[in-house]
């Protein structure tokens, strides 16, 4: 589990910077520069991401219980990732689903983070799907208190709306009738 816990701080700081220290990031973003402050932020951002990920694995051959979830969970985890995957692409193809959500990758956060803690009881879900869950929370409060960044998207376009549902549901089937089994090792509608 000490992985998994190196690997969350880890992805965590890197991503909180903007919450906890706003002016600093702005103040090496221009110091370093734009291209090496940003291959810094992804370097240790994806070295997180490996931490987590090979954390998580090793916390699942001697998984720890914590609760039992009823079986109409796994059903309410599957409702609630519906829309994950069209809020993903809606971040990046501007339109109403963009406007209505405000910050739709955090609305996505929250989903898959929620679904997977009802439907998975582990003390590493909790840590993983629970501290998705409080980042993306503490993010969208501080996103409140922050000026507006503006970032690259494809421009508006009647259409984008439709792309972002249609993608975004074939991801989604794609992701439970096979990706998820290949990747994670647990087959979502078995």
């Amino acid at each position: 589990m000490t992985i998994l816990v190196l690997g969350l701080l880890v992805f965590f700081a890197v991503h909180s910077v903007a919450i906890v220290v706003p002016r600093w990031r702005d103040a090496m973003a221009l110091r370093l520069g734009l291209p090496v402050w940003q291959a810094l932020y992804s370097l240790l951002s994806f070295a997180g991401l490996l931490l987590i990920i090979h954390g998580f694995a090793v916390a699942r051959l001697a998984p720890v219980v914590l609760y039992t979830p009823a079986a109409a969970m796994r059903t309410i985890a599957m409702v609630l990732m519906v829309p994950v995957f069209p809020l993903l692409l809606a971040t990046y193809l501007p339109g109403r689903i963009k406007s209505a959500a405000r910050h739709p990758t955090l609305v996505a956060v929250k989903l898959w983070a929620l679904a997977h803690l009802l439907a998975n009881g582990t003390a590493a879900d909790v840590l993983l799907f629970g501290g998705f869950l409080a980042w993306a929370v503490l993010d969208r409060i501080s996103l409140k208190r922050r000026p507006a960044k503006v970032g690259r998207a494809a421009p508006p376009r009647k259409w984008n709306d439709l792309v972002a549902i249609v993608l975004g549901l074939a991801l989604y089937a794609l992701t439970i009738a096979w990706a998820h089994q290949r990747l994670f090792g647990v087959a979502p509608l078995a």
